[in-house]
């Protein structure tokens, strides 16, 4: 039986496209289909290219709410949804650890450097200023921590011949569109086959 996932993107949702074609027709196609994508800001522009791929999607607005506020709602709202996992692909909200507790190692992220060396925000730029010769990019568990999750793995990018941190940014993210389908599809085979011996 195919796992449903829900999607949470603040931006572009670069990953996200790629992720809804593969599950259209390529790796992840018999593995998930896409329930939703959600974003915590309405003019994400992720969210047109979504509904051009004839997937639903969902807003809740975090600006202008507490914080508290804004996680009881999607709280709430996943609660409800219940997919089998929540992939997140640009959300820049902290999850909530009510929502992990409620989802626990089913929520998956992906991190634009090596969890055990950057955690937070500008990845590619830290790895850039610190004239780093290759970076690496994490797909992991959330936890209740920033970044301090499960690894699922880690993918090296060669970034030696990167003159600007928009090359860096180009180059990683080529590899994120593929390395993140597959940690999914690793994720997702791995729990079907064990579904099956165990049924």
């Amino acid at each position: 039986m195919k796992k449903k996932i829900a999607i949470l993107i603040s931006g572009r949702g670069s990953n996200m496209k790629t992720i809804i074609k593969n599950v259209e027709d390529s790796i992840l196609k018999e593995l998930c289909e896409v329930m939703v994508v959600f974003s915590n800001k309405k003019d994400a522009p992720g969210l047109e290219i979504a509904k051009s791929l004839g997937i639903s999607t969902k807003v809740i607005e975090s600006k202008g709410k507490k914080r508290s506020t804004y996680n009881k709602l999607l709280f709430d709202y996943l609660d409800e949804l219940n997919p089998d996992y929540i992939i997140l692909a640009g959300y820049m909200k902290i999850i909530s650890s009510d929502v992990v507790q409620r989802f626990r190692n089913r929520i998956i992220n992906i991190h634009p450097a090596d969890t055990a060396l950057h955690q937070g925000l500008h990845g590619y730029e830290w790895a850039f200023e610190n004239k780093m010769e290759s970076t690496k990019i994490t797909v992991h568990f959330v936890d209740e921590e920033l970044d301090t999750g499960k690894v699922i793995a880690k993918r090296e990018v060669d970034i030696s011949d990167c003159g600007t941190i928009e090359e860096v940014e180009q180059k990683g993210l080529k590899v994120e569109h593929q390395f993140y389908s597959e940690c999914l599809k690793k994720i997702l085979t791995t729990e079907h086959t064990e579904s099956t011996e165990n049924g």
